[in-house]
């Protein structure tokens, strides 16, 4: 119990006992938020370098190098479907040549005034979907990630989303399904070609339906309503 008492009374004498903690006449007044340092940026390797200049031409025009050789101060007020122009200059190892043929860095591109998304469809590329029916009523769409080719030039970013409807092909020939309803439609050949191994067994043991079947089927296949069964297009 000595021992006990001995050990409060040490505490409470100490100098830290009843003292509020230092703080700043700043940090009394306002929270203070330390963004996290970051280190200056070392030079780029090579690798980095190989990156993008091995796409890009050494010696031919500024204007006609790829969006990825150059850095441009793209503004947004400029008349839509307008030609605008803007300054730009060729990235470090990229070397260019102006109309006179000399070199030059700095120099002043002409583009038409749209955004990437707006662009024609033949001047981006985008992914395609094999998980969506492309024979259904609506048209289903599908999310697809698009990408601007690399010499055409537009105002934001040159990768971006959109709608589009589904539109793909799994090999299946719409002339190799129309000549098996045709000729071995009674037995289900072209259901089974198809995909569609449920309707082919329903051929084959009806004898294509006593030939009603068979007949409803050509025409189907005939006019593209009846397809492949994992939703994709003839070829």
């Amino acid at each position: 119990m000595d021992l006990f008492f001995k050990c409060v009374s040490g505490y409470l004498s100490s100098p830290h006992v009843g003292q509020e903690p230092t703080y700043s006449q700043d940090a009394q007044h306002s929270p203070v938020i330390t963004s996290p340092v970051v280190p200056a940026a070392a030079s780029a390797s090579p690798t980095e370098d190989d990156s993008y200049t091995s796409k890009c031409p050494s010696g031919g025009l500024c204007s006609r190098l790829p969006a990825e050789c150059i850095s441009c101060n793209y503004h947004h007020n400029c008349g839509y479907g307008k030609p605008a122009s803007f300054s730009c200059r060729a990235k470090k190892g990229v070397h260019c040549v102006g109309k006179s043929g000399q070199q030059q860095t700095n120099f002043s591109l002409s583009i038409t005034c749209q955004f990437c998304w707006q662009l024609d469809p033949s001047q981006y590329r985008c992914s395609n979907s094999t998980s969506c029916m492309t024979v259904s009523c609506p048209r289903k769409r599908y999310n697809a990630k698009c990408v601007v080719l690399d010499h055409v030039h537009c105002l934001g970013k040159r990768g971006f989303q959109k709608r589009l409807f589904c539109n793909w092909t799994g090999g299946y020939k719409w002339s190799t399904a129309l000549a098996l309803s045709i000729t071995l439609g009674g037995f289900g050949a072209d259901r089974f070609y198809l995909g569609q191994w449920r309707e082919g067994l329903g051929k084959l043991f009806s004898f294509g339906g006593l030939g009603i079947w068979t007949l409803i089927d050509v025409l189907l296949i005939g006019v593209g309503y009846v397809g492949p069964a994992d939703g994709s297009l003839y070829i």
